[in-house]
């Protein structure tokens, strides 16, 4: 056993100094591993990790030397699973239970823009009529739908008005992007809208919303130097405040792959930071009695350090913004401490960091894509030879080289993720990127820490004015490039160990040093092998039961062409397609009338019925399963009906068939701290006592 051991564990000897690398990637695997349970685990589950966890950390520092590595790699995935218990279990909060229409009094925290361009307030300190406070939501989220003349809203204000609230949706399918989990983490207990005049009641206390005030302050005074669009998206870039940017200018940032320009993360801050430290370590070194008696280089890091953490909090302190600041916070302290700047140990630290504090980002398409991105780009040019190139090539060119060569590798790495998690693949991104990125960071970042210097003197006007000039020139590319043909490819929603397999994989290869790391080709293939494999639900019915999706010759064909938008959105989002709701209701796959939408798949006959008395019966006579948005007291004998009451406990619902065989699958199958309810799920085998129908049609 000891020859084994030693013949198994042996070659991690050799690598030590690379594992601390490995440590959130571990991490990751037990926070990961939380997450995919699909039920709650109990006091008991945690007990026994917290022993193992005991176990694994006495032997990783006690141990024998050659288990150490293992028993350390262990430790992390163990503490991953319990950091990810912990977290949820403390921000637990109220959710909203049911549909509430009423009196809504709160205090306004952000202000944003939904998805249908509408203004929407966040609330917190929440009053809800005839709603006990252990059952009112900490926050609240409010779509404006009606215009608010007499309303200029600022964070700090309370506010009251009438409008509908109800509790965070949740995946529109099996497997999709859960809402209600995002919203828990968030403390968002429920989300709705108003259509009445929002009233103040109390303008913002003293010493309170200071940041968010600020915000609010320096946006309205940036927008009043700079008009439309352009002025909107310096504005969001700069502070984060992105309540003026159209519907229109966000789905073209999106399409062009510019979209990152406006998420406050490592780029924005690079630039920014990159600017003060330049300027303060280069003023210093004008002063020469100074320059002699200072460390330049260190003073420059202490302040670009304040000025880092001031923008982190005036952006609005979210995930990717935190990222961003550890991440430089990390390479400012390597700065002070005379150690290398870049390097993976710095991102490693940075990872560890934010995965023990907040597990849940690990989810999140920006953890992942901003990652990716600063290891691919550390691993890539740790392997280019920066002497060779001054010697071989122009000084001048070097520069060009350097942007091209940093958004070729930062767009290869984070493409997975974007397509994974949006399901699109923007075919120009990296043109766009080439024409706008060097003038985002030459211009936009530069001038906003200009214009601030000089706004006390009143002389903002011409840096604000070369932010707005800037500012154009990328929209006009993002809307040029958005409007090319064929600038984005739809892309199927892969398995649920596809990303894991080709991340675990390309970490192989950065980390592991040698020739061994071609090792890590091999799942990377078999990762993309799995996602071009990867296949979508014959139907999807959704939660009401008023839209039910099959996918057909054309694409997925819907039952409807208005109504439950948000589910259809995702369905089609989630099958790689383009279309439109009312576009793919027009796709053969349903006929009849709306009332009663008939559909076929396989062996399999449907019929989506909607309305008060819809026939059941006549339903049942002309189909294997009715699909019927009331419930039904006692559905005919032989016929698989999924009415209200079987949807209300399942959730959306996935029909697959094959070969006469009929396999279901529940969303609400996944009941987690964050989940819906405590109704039980009916048996979906009992739900489905079509098999031998079908089998018997086939014969």
């Amino acid at each position: 056993m000891g020859s084994l051991a030693s013949a198994v564990l042996g070659p991690l000897q050799s690598v030590r100094d690379r594992v601390f690398l490995w440590m959130p990637v571990f991490l990751a695997l037990g926070i990961g591993q939380w997450f995919a349970l699909l039920t709650e685990p109990g006091l008991q589950v945690y007990a026994l990790v917290l022993a193992a966890l005991l176990v694994a950390g006495l032997s990783a520092w006690r141990g024998p030397e050659l288990w150490q590595p293992l028993m350390l790699a262990l430790a992390a995935g163990l503490l991953g699973f319990v950091a990810a218990g912990y977290r949820a279990h403390d921000v637990q909060s109220p959710m909203l239970g049911f549909r509430y229409y009423g009196p809504i009094e709160g205090r306004i925290i952000e202000i944003d823009r939904s998805q249908a361009d509408k203004t929407r307030l966040t609330l917190d300190r929440v009053m809800l009529d005839r709603v006990p406070p252990d059952r009112t939501p900490w926050k609240v989220r409010l779509s404006l739908h009606a215009p608010q003349p007499h309303l200029h809203a600022e964070p700090g204000q309370r506010v009251m008005l009438t409008g509908h609230l109800a509790p965070p949706e949740g995946a529109v399918e099996p497997g999709a992007f859960d809402f209600r989990r995002l919203a828990y983490f968030q403390q968002l207990g429920a989300v709705g809208y108003t259509k009445t005049p929002v009233l103040l009641l109390a303008t913002p206390e003293g010493g309170t919303q200071l940041i968010n005030r600020l915000r609010k302050s320096l946006s309205e005074g940036m927008l009043a130097r700079m008009e439309g669009q352009p002025g909107a998206f310096a504005t969001g870039a700069m502070t984060g405040e992105q309540s003026a940017i159209s519907a229109e200018t966000t789905q073209a940032l999106r399409d062009s792959s510019l979209a990152h320009l406006l998420a406050i993360s490592g780029m924005n801050l690079a630039f920014l930071i990159g600017f003060v430290f330049a300027l303060v370590r280069y003023g210093i070194a004008l002063v020469p009695p100074v320059a002699l008696r200072v460390n330049a280089k260190k003073v420059a890091a202490v302040v670009s350090l304040a000025v880092a953490f001031f923008y982190l909090l005036l952006s609005g302190a979210n995930v990717a913004t935190e990222r961003a600041f550890l991440m430089v916070a990390v390479m400012l302290g390597a700065i002070l401490l005379d150690r290398r700047a870049l390097t993976l140990r710095s991102v490693a630290i940075a990872a560890i960091l934010i995965l023990l504090s907040r597990p849940e980002t690990l989810l999140d398409p920006g953890f992942q894509m901003s990652f990716a991105a600063t290891v691919a780009l550390i691993a890539a040019f740790a392997r280019v030879d920066q002497q060779v190139l001054r010697e071989k090539w122009p000084r001048w060119l070097i520069p060009v080289f350097t942007l091209v060569l940093s958004s070729v590798v930062a767009g290869f790495a984070t493409a997975p993720y974007a397509a994974g998690s949006f399901n699109r693949f923007s075919d120009y991104g990296l043109l766009a990127n080439l024409l706008t990125v060097p003038v985002f960071g030459a211009v936009i970042m530069p001038g906003g820490a200009i214009a601030a210097l000089l706004a006390p003197f009143g002389l903002e006007g011409p840096a604000l004015w070369a932010m707005q000039m800037a500012s154009a020139w990328i929209l006009a590319v993002a809307h040029w490039i958005a409007g090319l043909e064929g600038a984005v490819t739809g892309i199927p929603a892969p398995g649920p160990l596809v990303l894991p397999i080709f991340t675990l994989g390309a970490l192989w290869m950065v980390i592991w040093p040698g020739r061994v790391r071609v090792v890590g080709i091999a799942p990377v293939a078999v990762a993309l092998l799995l996602w071009m494999q990867s296949s979508r639900p014959d139907v999807l019915i959704d939660a009401s039961g008023a839209l039910v999706g099959v996918m057909g010759p054309e694409g997925r064909a819907l039952s409807s062409p208005r109504g439950a938008g948000y589910a259809a959105e995702n369905w089609l989002q989630r099958d790689g397609d383009l279309g439109q709701q009312a576009e793919a209701a027009l796709r053969p796959g349903f006929a009849g009338a709306d009332g009663a939408r008939t559909f076929r798949i396989g062996t399999l006959t449907g019929v989506a019925m909607k309305g008060k008395g819809a026939d059941v019966e006549r339903g049942c006579a002309v189909a294997d399963m009715v699909v019927i948005t009331e419930e039904v007291d006692i559905p005919p004998a032989g016929c698989t009906v999924i009415d209200l009451a079987v949807l209300q406990a399942t959730g959306p619902l996935a029909v697959d068939e094959n070969r006469g065989a009929i396999r279901v699958t529940a969303t609400a199958s996944v009941r987690r701290i964050w989940s819906a309810g405590n109704t039980e799920i009916p048996d979906l085998a009992a739900l489905v006592p079509l098999n031998r129908q079908l089998a018997a049609k086939d014969q």
